[in-house]
């Protein structure tokens, strides 16, 4: 999954990236809400980590145009907005959610928390209700990073992770490789590289290790489809 960390503090925004990129998402950086906008005018994010206080304004500000449909932005309205501020009075707390946030956490917080959060909100933003993905044999445990096909346990990159994960939350939908690039992959991504046939390519061996059926099969021309393999 895709998310983007709006916050001008750079050792957090830096410690951020790192911690979240160790759990499997590709995070993009914006320092202050003009440099938002114009991530988020050509990105569709799964989730956007929002500061309140930024140097040309505020969160409080940035949520309330996305959410009133002032600015538009790729992934829409609807997109999961986790507020991460020093401001923690409650009349803080109930603006930031009256504004349209998701949720709201207070600094300084834990890395265990917030990554909780954030999968709370991405099963949300999915439909799911449970931190384990299971289609046909496979299953994933997103919050221990686990993947298995049966009894099989799958020893997969973050990058073969994130493309697995989003597979499963559509499963039998095809799959445009543009669609897996823009969720998977962060800004530094090159649009023009082999990267997600690559990954593709590598997942789908280890998902048929053992001479098991295939799980993800290729439309020619249109992307990538999960099959609700049994075994």
């Amino acid at each position: 999954m895709r998310l983007l960390v709006v916050e001008d503090e750079e050792d957090l925004a830096g410690a951020l990236r790192v911690g979240l990129a160790r759990a499997g998402y590709a995070v993009d950086l914006a320092a202050d809400t003009a440099r938002a906008y114009d991530l988020l005018l050509v990105n569709a994010y799964d989730l956007m980590l929002l500061d309140v206080n930024l140097p040309d304004g505020d969160g409080f500000a940035l949520c309330r145009a996305i959410r009133s449909g002032a600015v538009e932005v790729a992934g829409g309205r609807d997109l999961r907005v986790l507020m991460l501020t020093a401001r923690g009075a409650l009349t803080d707390r109930v603006r930031g959610l009256d504004e349209g946030a998701d949720d709201y956490l207070v600094k300084p917080f834990a890395l265990v928390e917030l990554l909780a959060r954030v999968r709370a909100l991405l099963r949300r933003d999915t439909g799911g209700t449970g931190v384990v993905l299971t289609v046909g044999a496979l299953t994933l445990d997103v919050a221990r990073q686990e993947a298995r096909r049966g009894s099989r346990q799958l020893h997969l990159t973050r990058k073969e992770f994130g493309v697995l994960e989003y597979l499963m939350t559509r499963p039998g939908r095809v799959v445009p490789a543009e669609e897996l690039l823009e969720h998977v992959w962060d800004a530094n991504a090159d649009p023009f590289t082999e990267t997600v046939r690559v990954t593709v390519g590598t997942l789908r061996r280890k998902l048929s290790g053992g001479g098991d059926a295939p799980a993800i099969e290729t439309v020619v021309g249109r992307g990538y489809r999960l099959r609700e393999v049994l075994t």
